[in-house]
């Protein structure tokens, strides 16, 4: 039963290589683009961190980092 599984019918080879190619490259974009994110977001904390009320609002109001904002802790 195992071994059908894994042979495919001659096929195994290929859908399983297929299928592990495709599971790296999914982790590897996934690894690389929480990396970027993950610095955006350091950059952005510490240009706009430390702010008095009224520039915080400018920072708010500005559509880039209403994104940046949605997934991160308030100004």
């Amino acid at each position: 039963m195992i071994n059908e599984i894994l042979q495919m019918n001659g096929y195994g080879f290929y859908v399983w290589s297929a299928f592990s190619f495709t599971l790296v490259s999914f982790s590897a974009l996934y690894i690389v683009i929480k990396i970027q994110y993950v610095k955006e977001r350091n950059k952005f904390v510490s240009k706009f961190g430390a702010l008095d009320s009224k520039k915080a609002e400018v920072a708010r109001s500005q559509i880039i980092n209403k994104e940046i904002l949605s997934s991160s802790q308030s100004i």
